[in-house]
């Protein structure tokens, strides 16, 4: 499934889905994000921390496909050893 977010498009793969973590949510937590970082070992992939819907922190990794699109390969509740990891 592609979304839209702030004109920028929002794949999902199957991964993203691993936590069952739904779709709105992960693009509520993408446009709310409070974090954003750019991972130095993975140097194409972000981690995110943001609100789902019911101001729950999640967790998500997403690559950018191009200018106008990503990826999200990673979604669940947020963990303090991610949230630590990343500095955010």
């Amino acid at each position: 499934m592609i979304c839209l977010l702030m004109n920028v498009v929002v794949e999902f793969h199957d991964t993203a889905l691993r936590h069952n973590i739904n779709k709105e949510d992960i693009i509520h937590a993408l446009k709310y994000r409070t974090h954003d970082t750019l991972i130095e070992e993975l140097p194409d992939k972000w981690a995110v921390i943001g609100p789902n819907r019911a101001g729950n922190l999640l967790e998500l990794i997403y690559t950018e496909i191009d200018d106008n699109s990503i990826c999200v390969y990673h979604a669940m509740d947020a963990r303090e050893s991610f949230i630590k990891k990343f500095n955010l």
